[in-house]
Parts: structure tokens; sequence; C-alpha cells
């Protein structure tokens, strides 16, 4: 690689061919080849491996990254399946209570705006896994239960983009315009964006109550397997799959990160918005830490923020709440595929010409 005055990586032609062919197979093979499905987590973590491989970013410090990195998460989804074995059946009374009140579609367009607007001070790992739990309880057949999540993802990761402890995110962002002339605060994205996110989260929780594949009652082979979700092999196996889900992407998004940067180097904001649905697949704290400098401004950042949390629902990879919902609900990559990208591409159509006329 050699570097441009712009400091910007030029790869070389045989590096941008395969790391372009590796961004087609991460998205086609796993909607398309059974086996592949089955194994997202090591099919993600060979696919980074190459990709670092590739570009020669292999480094100690990027092997400490790897393994550090999911660490956190990893021990959250743990302890919140511990704690979720002990009290679900209080979570079960709870919500059938909730039910018989209010209705199942209340409820379900409750849990989609609750969490949502919740998630950037509860966390997004802690709110996903409120939601694997919470939609398990409700008399929803399997298609129905998997719009529930991915409606309640698309929320959650909105949401948790307005603080600096919701997400990665969030973070990079407060961190980069921390300075002239943005002087970024703790509320500075909630106040840039908190409207937008309100405003789609209500159409998202809208979404949610119109679900129409319910079941008149659980079947017995449903409460059971439940039942075994709770259990201790369960809940490890569950972790290890998400530790990982997650040091794939690490290393997926470093490995990328060189054409990342010599593709976003020559693009303007308005197409920036549609090349952001990379974040479905690729860390979109990776982009944002490439497209967002302190010299950006409120119209531009407003645009390239909508489109990468947006995005990031549409795949299973694009969000940390995605992996962990998939994994505790077995969704797979296609299930998600046929109600996420739609979604999402219809918010992103939607956003773009609502920020046009507001910005």
């Amino acid at each position: 690689m050699k570097v441009t005055l712009g400091g910007v990586m030029e790869l070389p032609l045989y590096q941008t061919v395969l790391l372009s062919a590796l961004i087609l197979l991460v998205l086609v093979l796993p909607l398309s080849v059974h086996k592949v499905e089955e194994n997202l987590e090591a099919f993600l973590f060979v696919c980074g491996a190459f990709a670092v491989t590739v570009t020669r970013l292999w480094s100690w410090h990027l092997v400490q990254t790897a393994l550090v990195d999911p660490i956190e998460i990893t021990l959250a989804v743990f302890v919140a399946g511990l704690l979720f074995k002990k009290f679900h059946k209080a979570l079960q009374s709870l919500t059938q209570k909730a039910a018989r009140k209010i209705g199942l579609r209340s409820v379900m367009a409750g849990t989609v705006l609750l969490l949502g607007m919740t998630s950037s001070v509860i966390t997004a790992i802690i709110a996903a896994l409120i939601l694997a739990e919470v939609v398990v309880l409700l008399p929803l057949k399997r298609k129905g239960r998997v719009k529930l999540v991915v409606y309640s993802c698309f929320s959650i990761g909105l949401g948790a983009v307005l603080t600096s402890i919701g997400e990665p995110l969030g973070t990079i962002v407060l961190s980069k315009l921390k300075g002239a002339p943005h002087f970024a605060d703790f509320w500075f994205l909630l106040e840039h964006l908190g409207w937008y996110v309100l405003i789609f989260n209500i159409l998202l929780a809208f979404l949610a109550s119109r679900i129409k594949d319910i079941e008149k009652e659980a079947v017995p082979e449903e409460k059971q397997e439940n039942a075994d979700e709770h259990s201790l092999k369960s809940i490890t196996l569950r972790a290890g799959k998400v530790y990982l889900f997650v040091m794939a992407l690490v290393l997926l998004g470093d490995g990328l990160k060189p054409l990342a940067e010599q593709t976003i180097s020559r693009l303007s904001a308005n197409a920036l918005y549609y090349i952001n649905m990379l974040s479905a697949i690729l860390d979109n704290a990776t982009l944002a830490a490439i497209e967002i400098t302190p010299e950006i401004s409120t119209r531009d950042l407003t645009f390239l923020l909508m489109s990468l949390i947006v995005s990031g629902g549409m795949l299973i990879p694009g969000n940390i709440p995605n992996i962990i919902c998939a994994s505790k609900l077995k969704i797979t990559s296609k299930e998600w595929a046929l109600i996420g990208v739609p979604c999402g591409a219809v918010l992103l159509v939607v956003v773009f010409a609502m920020l046009h006329i507001v910005l």
C-alpha cells in the first residue's frame, strides 16, 4: 500500500479486487448457503482473518483488540443469561399481565418504543437482552417473532446513538467533535438527532403493532424450547458465539478499513449516505471514525449518522443487538434479511427525503 497526499492508503489493484469480492461473499453466502448460515460466526471470523491477511495489517495490537474487545459484551450476555434464568418466570408473569391489560399489540408497540428510547441509557446490549427474553413470551408465530425482533433492533440502534454510553458509535462521534467548531458535550447527539429518532421509533412501533402472525396460544414445544434456553449449557454456548461474532467483526472492520478509506475519501456526503449501507456488515463505528471529522457540517453529520444507524439494522452483522437476538432466538441470516433489508431500504429513502426537506 502507498499513502496519498491526503494521508489515505491507496490499495494495489489486487487488494481492491479481493476485498471487494470478500464484501460480496459476506453479503451473499449467508443468505444462499445453508452451511454458512448455520456457522455464521465461524464464516465471518474466516472472512475477517482473510481481509487482515490481504491488507497485511496483522499486528500484536490487533490480536489483543480482537481478543479483548468482545469480553465486555460476552460477560454481559452471560451474566444477563444467569439473571434471566432466575427471574424469567417473574418476567413471564409481568408480560402476560401487560398483554391482558393493554392488549398484545400495545405490548409489541410499547416494547419497540420503550427499548428504543431507553437504549441510550441502559445501553444497546441490555436493551437487546431484555428484548430477547420478552419476545419469546409473546404468543407469536415464527415470522411474527422475527418481525418484532427486527423492528425492535432498528429502534434500539437508532436510540442507542443519542449518548456516549449507548453504543460505541456515539462515543466515537462525541470524541471527534468535542473541540471547535461543534464543542460536542454529552447531550450533543440528543439535541441534534433526538426528534428524528423519536419519529422513526414511533413509526417502527406502529409497524410492530400491525404484525399479524399471532398464535392463539403457545404450543408445548415452544415452552419446552424456552426452558432449554435457560440451561447453563445454552447460556454458555450463546455467550461463546457472541464472543466469536464480535471478534470476527473486529477483524473484518480492520481488514476492510483501507478499502473504506480509499472509497470514502472520494465521495460526497449524499453518495456516502447510501454507501453507508455497508454498515449492514461492517461496524458502523469504524465507518464513523473514517467519515466524521471536526470540520463536518451539522447537516452532513445528521445525514451520515442516520444512514449508518438505519443501515445497521438491515443484516445480522450490522449491530450488536442484532447479533445478540439472532443468537438467542436462532434467527437465520435469510429470515433477518427478508424483513430487515426492505424495512431498512424504505427507512433510508424516507429519512433522506425528510432530512432534505427539514435541513
